[in-house]
């Protein structure tokens, strides 16, 4: 047997080579059904199988051409493919290499929207319970837009014809383009964290869904939802949605309308006003003309018109306190003065000149009483104390009576 023999790496070369050198095969458009999907998060590349209802071709996608979607993929999803079809020598397995792909049907950035707003739905980024309210008198108002556009010539006019009081701080950002995104999450987070106005107003004029897409950015949507400033969205035209319009405090369906939504107007205030204060006087008017009517009644009174039988009742209960005073007054007078006499003649009965008066005397030396003759001696010096005198006497004689 004279036939040449190949490795099976000689055929996969030669087959590789003749998918290589085909043209068409260099770039080609495949539509088909995504099935076995697989985002290899370590490296980003895609790998996947597209199908129809007869046949399957394998497919891979590198990540250098994965960072440009604007959607995610997903098994079910049918699209459209631009890539090559070649060989992977190893396994013998020839596959498209996809450059570019877009859904079929739907388009690529429309697809994207949705994914994105179910995605940050379902997170919770847009509940009613998380919005906060936009303040009625704001002393600053910061604006964060292209400042080229009409935007933000709409909005300054506004916000010095509504309500001129406000100081507006302006922040001027790339609105589409590349960098755009990350300067406007860059503008929010500057105003959150210093606190920098009492209400945002972030947007942009009308324009097609790829002008507008910065505003469809997942990071700037929860820079958006984690502000601690409200925020008003104004984005496009009235007919136009973004990411950032849902997620955002309130949205404004033009910047115009932006700039009133966060404005009161000062015309309407001065008319608030005067007619608060018409109200406030017509109130305390009412209120003193109805205390006049009340104090003309009472004055018309017999009290007031007869001011002796007014105070009639109560000087006769005077009096009548008065006689009771005076009773008790003198019954507490006459108990005082009998225990008074009681006392005196208590008194008197202990008084030793009462004694004296009977004709007693009271007989003492300079030292103590002489109650006895036994305390007296031969040429004692004693005094005799009588009711109305006294004497000096010296003793001459003692007698001892019991002898």
């Amino acid at each position: 047997m004279n036939a040449p023999v190949f490795t099976v790496s000689e055929i996969n070369r030669h087959v590789k080579a003749m998918f290589d050198s085909e043209l068409m095969m260099q770039s080609i458009f495949i539509s088909g059904e995504i099935s076995n999907f697989s985002n290899h998060y370590a490296t980003g590349h895609m790998y996947f199988t597209l199908k129809d209802d007869k046949s399957a071709i394998k497919a891979v996608m590198f990540n250098r051409a994965a960072m440009k979607l604007r959607f995610v993929p997903e098994n079910g999803m049918k699209v459209i493919v631009l890539g090559r079809v070649s060989v992977f020598e190893r396994d013998g397995v020839y596959q498209i290499y996809v450059e570019q792909m877009q859904p079929d049907g739907a388009g690529a950035l429309a697809l994207a929207f949705e994914q994105l707003k179910k995605k940050l739905e379902k997170e919770g980024l847009f509940s009613p319970e998380h919005k906060k309210a936009i303040p009625r008198f704001p002393k600053r108002i910061g604006v964060i837009t292209s400042p080229t556009g009409a935007a933000v010539q709409d909005i300054f006019n506004v916000i010095s014809r509504r309500y001129p009081l406000a100081e507006i701080v302006f922040q001027p950002v790339s609105v589409q383009g590349d960098t755009a995104a990350e300067e406007i999450r860059n503008a929010v987070r500057r105003f959150s964290r210093c606190k920098g106005a009492d209400v945002l107003i972030v947007g942009r004029g009308g324009g097609s869904i790829e002008d507008l897409w910065s505003f469809n950015d997942e990071a700037l949507a929860r820079e958006i939802f984690n502000c601690t400033i409200p925020v008003i969205s104004a984005v496009g035209h009235e007919t136009d949605f973004t990411i950032c319009d849902f997620v955002s405090d309130l949205r404004a369906p033009t910047p115009s309308a932006a700039a009133e939504l966060a404005t009161p107007d000062i015309n309407n205030l001065y008319l608030e006003t005067a007619s608060l204060t018409d109200k406030l006087y017509k109130s305390y008017k009412y209120y003193i003309d109805r205390e006049q009517s009340k104090l003309s009644l009472l004055l018309s009174q017999r009290a007031f018109n007869n001011a002796e039988h007014f105070f009639d009742n109560e000087k006769l209960q005077l009096m009548n306190f008065e006689n009771r005073l005076k009773q008790s007054m003198n019954g507490r007078l006459q108990k005082e003065a009998v225990r008074y006499s009681k006392n005196v003649t208590s008194l008197e009965s202990l008084n030793p000149l009462s004694v004296l008066l009977r004709g007693f005397a009271f007989v003492s030396d300079e030292n103590q009483v002489i109650d006895s003759a036994k305390k007296l001696h031969i040429g004692q010096q004693i005094n005799i104390s009588f009711a109305d005198s006294a004497a000096f006497c010296e003793v001459l004689s003692v007698e001892d009576k019991k002898k």
